[in-house]
């Protein structure tokens, strides 16, 4: 078995639980808004239509077609728009809203400190992440996970997104360590595993719903608690 040094992880989706995160504070939202003068007819409508507008608009993001400030500023009044409602409810005070409440939540995706604990003796962990600087440092401070990180790499911060190669070879320079020195933690087949193949990084695709990959991972996992078999 390979003897890396030091572990990349992914946030969202990876140690983070972003869906039961946002879907808090979405529902608080709903309640504070009063949306349902708007004519969203539950908190769960109005959940469905952010996963439809926002799943497209990081997609967007991610291929450069969109930056932050077109993401936060357009991203209600589309969701409206796309449940055929009056964009005029999604005010700036909304996304702010959203962006505090869902930063603040501590909710992480289980094993999530039982391998954190595990690894940290072992290796350097890092985290590698597309998300936004002050919302990915708060979540991290929220949620009790940044003791056991000693990088934190953005895409905002090195102006390259995964998959670019250049994200991970900033990381890889930073550190002084080598490509073999280093395996990555992901849930996303793209950004966190394809990303890895072009920088030549081993990776491990973190696969809880069983999606399946088109790439080759190094290893796949459905539970970070699998982490204890490979590292």
């Amino acid at each position: 078995m390979k003897k890396y040094t030091h572990i990349l992880f992914d946030l969202d989706h990876t140690l983070w639980d972003y869906d039961r995160n946002v879907q808090e504070s979405l529902s608080e939202l709903y309640e504070v808004y009063q949306l349902i003068e708007s004519g969203f007819a539950s908190a769960q409508d109005f959940i469905q239509a952010f996963y439809a507008v926002n799943f497209k608009l990081w997609a967007m993001y991610d291929v450069g077609k969109i930056d932050k400030k077109g993401l936060r500023e357009t991203r209600f009044k589309l969701i409206f728009q796309h449940a055929g409602l009056d964009d005029v409810w999604a005010t700036p005070a909304m996304e702010a809203d959203f962006m505090h409440r869902t930063s603040s939540k501590n909710h992480l995706l289980p094993y999530a400190f039982e391998i954190l604990e595990y690894l940290k003796p072992h290796y350097g962990l890092h985290i590698i992440s597309n998300g936004f600087n002050e919302s990915q440092f708060k979540k991290m401070e929220a949620s009790g996970l940044s003791p056991y990180f000693d990088l934190v790499i953005t895409s905002e911060t090195t102006g390259h997104k995964k998959p670019d190669p250049r994200i991970f070879q900033y990381a890889l320079d930073q550190l002084g360590i080598r490509h073999t020195d280093t395996i990555m933690i992901g849930d996303n087949p793209n950004s966190d595993i394809l990303g890895a193949i072009r920088a030549n990084v081993d990776s491990v695709y973190f696969d809880p719903y069983e999606k399946g990959i088109e790439y080759n991972p190094t290893y796949t996992i459905r539970h970070l608690k699998e982490l204890e078999g490979i590292l």
